[in-house]
Order: C-alpha cells, then structure tokens, then sequence
C-alpha cells in the first residue's frame, strides 16, 4: 500500500497519542510511523509530553464512589444502542482526573467510542486552543481596548460572563505568579457564548484564559497546543472547556495553567 492510500491526518496521530483508536488503526498508524521516522519522533515527544502532565497533576487525582458503575452503565448502554458521537461520561477521570491528555484512554475511553467514529472526541477538542491562540494574538496586543470590562469591575465581569455561560464563574487570582487581571469580554466559542480573562505581570507581559462551553461534550483532558510562539495549557472538563494561553515560557505558563485549574475546582466543588 503507498503512502497516497495510507496518508495519516495530524488528528490519526493525535488520537493515536490519546488512545482513541481502535486496534485495526492503531497498527495502520504505527506502521505509517514506521515509514516516517520524524513524525515519529513528534509522536515520541507528544506521548512524553503526556507523561509529563500526568506526573505534575498527579496529587490533583481523585476516586469518587460510583464512578466504576456510572463507566460500567454506560458501556452496557453503549452496548445496547451504539450512539453517533457516544460521548464519554462527565469526569470520566474522576477517578485518576484531569491530569494528562488521554490518560485513561486505553482503560475507559476506547470501549466508550464507536469503532467506526474514532476522532470526534478528538476533533472537537482541537477547535479550543486554536480559537484561544486567535483570541490572544487579537487581543493581547491591543493597547486602548484589551477589555470589555476592566479589573476594576471584578465583580460585575464575574457575574457578566457567569450569566452568559450558565456557569458560576469565578476569576482565578494568579498575583501570587506575578500576573494582575487586567479584565475581561464576551467571545464567542463554538458558536456559542464564550469568556476571556487577560492577565499581565509587571514587565506587561499578558496572557489570556479562555472558557467556552460545550453541552455535547463528555470528555477529560489535559494537552499542550503550538502555534510559533504563542503556547496553549488547555483541559477540557465535562461542558467547559479552559485554556490559558500566552507567548511566556512554557514553565511560566504551565504554573498558570495548574493555578488555574486547581481555582476553578475549588469553586465548583464549593
């Protein structure tokens, strides 16, 4: 077969790295990968990514009681009747959670998906770090007018964007890393109502966290998104999707991203 037939998408690879393929597709794109000794390296450095993730958000993992039934339910539901898009459950890494893209995939996630619709998931999530790379490199360096809605007003832009979004929003506090909220505006997200927070330290170096929400969407994940210099942190967890993005250092932007994470839990579990 040549590669003309055998062409594997940067989506196939991705959902290679995540575990959402099944076994006839996963040895089609290892032996692609076999052909393509530098893709493979970025798959390497993908999957080592992936590991890195999973040990820094590691002490974050929690079990919940039930979790193996509500999983258990919904593959015999799955069984039954094979939906389209067989999204996976809301905090379907609540017992190892959040902590690295694809994580559990090979446990729970792969006998979840149809075997005929393998990167929906996937593809879906994708969508979010670049509409937060465009969103950043639009607004960042925009100088009279960054923000709807400035710092000064906290508690309206809270209340604001929590009402467009149907989620109790409440704004991450990142001074301890150097960054002051500058504010906030309504973006759009997938079509639908979508918030973004600026932050900047005192060099004026800014950085953005975008939420969106998703009501389709049942998926966990936590990965890193490139484009140049600009760099994304992004999970995607139950209906919401985050992403913290900035043109700082990876380590910098990464202490942002796990701040942020771990404020937002604190809030919903609240």
């Amino acid at each position: 077969m040549t590669d003309e037939f055998s062409t594997v998408s940067e989506d196939e690879l991705h959902a290679y790295v995540d575990g959402h393929l099944g076994q006839t597709e996963r040895e089609r794109v290892e032996a692609w990968l076999e052909r393509h000794p530098a893709r493979a390296q970025e798959v390497r450095e993908w999957q080592a990514q992936v590991a890195a993730l999973q040990q820094h958000f590691a002490p974050y993992a929690r079990d919940e009681e039930g979790d193996r039934v509500l999983l258990s339910t919904r593959r015999d539901q799955g069984d039954a009747v094979a939906p389209p898009h067989a999204p996976v459950l809301r905090r379907i890494a609540a017992g190892l959670l959040i902590f690295a893209a694809g994580v559990l995939a090979g446990i729970y996630t792969a006998p979840t998906l149809a075997p005929d619709r393998p990167l929906e998931t996937a593809e879906s999530s994708y969508s979010l770090p670049r509409q937060a790379q465009s969103a950043f490199l639009v607004y960042a360096s925009e100088v009279r007018h960054p923000v709807e809605v400035g710092a000064d007003q906290q508690a309206h832009l809270a209340t604001w964007l929590g009402k467009r979004l149907d989620y109790g929003l409440k704004i991450p506090d990142l001074s301890a890393l150097g960054f002051s909220l500058v504010g906030g505006r309504l973006i759009p997200v997938n079509g639908t109502a979508g918030a973004m927070l600026m932050y900047e330290d005192g060099s004026g170096q800014r950085l953005t966290v975008l939420l969106g929400r998703n009501r389709d969407n049942r998926e966990t994940s936590f990965r890193i998104a490139s484009q140049g210099d600009v760099e994304t942190f992004y999970w995607i967890d139950g209906e919401i999707g985050y992403a913290v993005t900035g043109e700082v250092p990876r380590g910098v932007l990464q202490k942002v991203a796990d701040e942020c994470y771990r404020q937002f839990e604190a809030f919903d579990a609240s």
